[in-house]
């Protein structure tokens, strides 16, 4: 395989010019935007549950399919084999979703467990298959007392180990206990309008990039990674 002269180390064959052309959406994008939910608490009245389900209650508004996953009864990762019902439903709803929205509250200065565990229940290969790969992510939190940015920094950080497009704009609820109302839907503020921003530009950037992600994350290292797998089983069939 030929070299290119002022760069010498990568594979010509392999090297991918991008092009608009190659942007081009690929396959049936008929069907609604598809964003999966999940939520960081198990207490009865959980505020970021209560966001969760407002950000859904929008995002149905725009168009999108919605799906929320319930944490409760979900094993804690490693505690039991991966074919347990709901690890099973957690992972074939992050195939079937084109966005995610994750929303933790705020403990001891971090995500909660609850929201770590799912997170950590989502692998970055399935098989063939990557459950989180080119997913649009949105992420927010719920705080008990004055705004911070811990959990959304943290849950950044998450996604894009999991090989997520985390957007651009995010959503921290300070005091939550007096942003929702006794029925558990969330007050006027602006607090809220920031969540229909967030939940606005995921479905804007979740319908850009859908049908292009194989193409966006097709990359140099892994094709050539392939390649020398490949010579080298030729090699030793020989």
């Amino acid at each position: 395989m030929t070299t290119l002269p002022n760069l010498p180390n990568i594979q010509s064959g392999l090297l991918d010019t991008p092009t608009l052309d190659k942007l081009e959406s690929v396959g049936d994008m008929n069907h609604p935007p598809r964003i999966l939910l999940l939520y960081g608490s198990l207490r009865e009245r959980s505020f970021s549950r209560f966001l969760t389900e407002e950000a859904a209650r929008i995002l149905e508004h725009f168009g999108a399919e919605v799906r929320i996953f319930d944490p409760t009864e979900l094993p804690m990762a490693g505690s039991v084999p991966d074919t347990h019902p709901k690890v099973v439903e957690l992972r074939a709803l992050s195939l079937w979703s084109e966005g995610q929205v994750w929303c933790s509250p705020e403990r001891h200065g971090a995500v909660t467990a609850v929201m770590k565990n799912q997170i950590d229940w989502i692998p970055l290969e399935q098989g063939a298959l990557r459950p989180s790969q080119g997913r649009t992510l949105a992420v927010m939190q719920v705080c008990g007392g004055s705004q911070s940015f811990n959990v959304v920094n943290t849950l950044r950080l998450l996604g894009r180990w999991m090989r997520m497009f985390t957007i651009p704009n995010q959503s921290s609820v300070p005091m939550a206990y007096k942003e929702f109302d006794d029925a558990g839907r969330m007050r006027p503020s602006g607090y809220y309008d920031r969540v229909v921003d967030v939940m606005e530009e995921l479905f804007k950037f979740t319908l850009l990039l859908r049908g292009r992600t194989d193409y966006l994350t097709d990359r140099y290292s892994e094709r050539n990674e392939r390649q020398v797998k490949l010579i080298s089983s030729v090699i030793a069939k020989i």
